[in-house]
Parts: structure tokens; sequence; C-alpha cells
């Protein structure tokens, strides 16, 4: 076990863990932050997809002994009244189904849009790619990023 300070949703949070725990099980377990969701384990899914330093980075895989030097951001601090433009649009086209992948989903479009605030079709599909969505709502994912961006 070690101690390490983290800054996570702009407050510091010391744990104390196997310095080879994934970040995804500090943040469910340690501190709570239930909305970045376990999906494969094996960072293929992006159900984990959390911000770090505004790169979207799978938690899953992400060891806290890598992790305590960033500044790191869930979906839980992405925006406080859950009024960011991605995820307005994501209510506006009806994205969700089961929802599960939806953390993950945003989180990896919120990076893209602050990288590239007018992404192309090959641009959304080149860094969704790595994001399932078990329900299959790709189509409405693509029109949400594309209306959060203003297209």
């Amino acid at each position: 076990m070690a101690a390490f300070t983290l800054k996570i949703n702009g407050e510091r949070h010391e744990v104390d863990v196997d310095p080879s725990t994934p970040m995804l099980w500090v943040l469910r377990d340690h501190l709570n932050l239930v909305g970045t969701k376990y999906g494969c384990g094996i960072a293929q899914c992006g159900a984990c997809t959390i911000h770090v330093d505004g790169d979207a980075v799978r938690s899953c895989q992400l060891p806290i002994s890598s992790a305590e030097a960033y500044e790191m951001t869930t979906i839980e601090g992405l925006s406080e009244n859950g009024d960011h433009p991605v995820q307005k649009a994501w209510l506006e086209h009806d994205v969700p189904q089961c929802g599960y992948c939806q953390a993950g989903q945003v989180m990896s479009a919120a990076a893209l849009l602050k990288s590239n605030p007018s992404p192309s079709d090959q641009d959304i599909d080149s860094t969704m790619n790595g994001n399932i969505c078990r329900c299959g709502t790709y189509t409405r994912i693509k029109a949400a990023i594309k209306s959060a961006s203003g297209q």
C-alpha cells in the first residue's frame, strides 16, 4: 500500500492503495465516483473513459502510480449541472438506450471537441471507434457530436 494524492474534478483526494491499482477501481471503490463504468477491463470498450489532462484515457488500464501527477476529470466533473454541450446534445438526439456506455462515450466526445471543435465525419469515426455501444446508437452518437460542435 502507498499513499497517493490525486486531483480529480478540481478537488484533491488522498487514497492509500496498492500502486498497481487501476484508476477505475480507485474512482469507484475508494472515491465513490461510480459514473465511470467497468466494461471489459482491457481498454477495448471505452466505458471507463476519463480525461487525464484533457485527453481521453481508459481508466481500467491506468495504474494509480502513473496518475498522481495529472489532473483528471470524470463524468461527474464534466459539468456541475449536466449542461456540457455534449451532454445537452446527447439528450437532444436521444442517444442513450441502456446507458451503460454513455459516460465513456460522452467523455471521448468531449475530449474530441476540446481538441477539434469542428471535427469531420472521419475525425468523429476515428475518435469514437474505440467506444462500444451495445445498443448500436452510433448514428445518434455521431449526430449528437456534430450538434455539440455546432455543425
